[in-house]
């Protein structure tokens, strides 16, 4: 897929679209990139308008030596629909990319028509979860990026999915290593620092989607879960760890249509 740049926010930031329809924007996680999504945008573009970004610091998008807040992350996205011309989209946010879909819907909730965490949740870090961002920033400062993804890309899968999806694994390692080190240690950051959006979840005024993986080692489907309502809707993928988009994209696909068209 071609994509095309926007400066948006001090950052130059890669995308790319397909299909036609309501607009959808698909933000990956950590480490990752819009290839993250490959298997997905498939199954969606027939129905929907989907734009695929890499957020700062990953993939093709630069890395500004400042700036890496869940905040100003969203205000690139911000910018993004600015340059698309979309007044509103909706937003589904994997892991990381959830982080940034919820300071969105907090800071620019005029632009958003929808939105979803994909396992992601809307707590902050305790105190352990923060301790291991630090310790991850300074795995990546001393040893460097492909060390601290050693201990990383496994956690994602679910255990089974390790040994049965070698493909899937080593293509997660291998868009983690396009990732900025300097950008990588930012996010961490603004990761560690981020504040509980939970009243985002259950005050939002737009349908709300949260995807859980059953057998996801980063965020417990508890952990998304973590508000209910007439205006959101659970869906838990079987199986899953926290990578359902290659794990299981057909089901994941499923979720968010139906999600759409209902």
């Amino acid at each position: 897929m071609d994509k095309r740049y926007a400066d948006v926010n001090g950052a130059r930031l890669a995308y790319y679209e397909a299909g036609s329809g309501q607009p959808v924007v698909l933000l990956h996680g950590f480490c990752g990139s819009s290839a993250y999504w490959d298997e997905i945008v498939p199954l969606l573009q027939t129905e929907l308008r989907v734009i695929v970004p890499d957020l700062r610091g990953h993939g093709a998008s630069s890395a500004p030596d400042t700036g890496s807040s869940m905040e100003e992350m969203a205000a690139d996205i911000a910018g993004l629909l600015d340059t698309l011309e979309l007044k509103q989209a909706s937003v589904l946010g994997h892991s990381l990319g959830g982080y940034i879909t919820l300071a969105l819907a907090e800071r620019h909730a005029d632009r958003l028509t929808a939105f979803g965490l994909v396992h992601s949740t809307a707590f902050p870090d305790d105190e352990k979860g923060k301790e291991g961002r630090l310790k991850g920033m300074q795995t990546i400062g001393e040893q460097g990026l492909p060390v601290f993804l050693e201990g990383l890309i496994p956690r994602l899968f679910a255990p089974k999915h390790v040994e049965s999806m070698p493909e899937a694994v080593n293509k997660a390692r291998q868009i983690g290593l396009g990732t900025s080190p300097g950008g990588a240690i930012r996010t961490l950051e603004g990761m560690r620092t981020r504040p509980d959006r939970n009243q985002v979840l259950s005050e939002a005024k737009v349908p709300v989607l949260l995807v859980a993986g059953e057998e996801d080692q980063i965020v417990a489907p508890v952990r998304t879960f973590s508000a209910s309502g007439g205006h959101i809707r659970q869906a838990l993928i079987a199986g899953a760890g926290h990578m359902s988009m290659m794990e299981a994209p057909r089901q994941l696909a499923d979720e968010i249509l139906a999600f759409f068209k209902g």
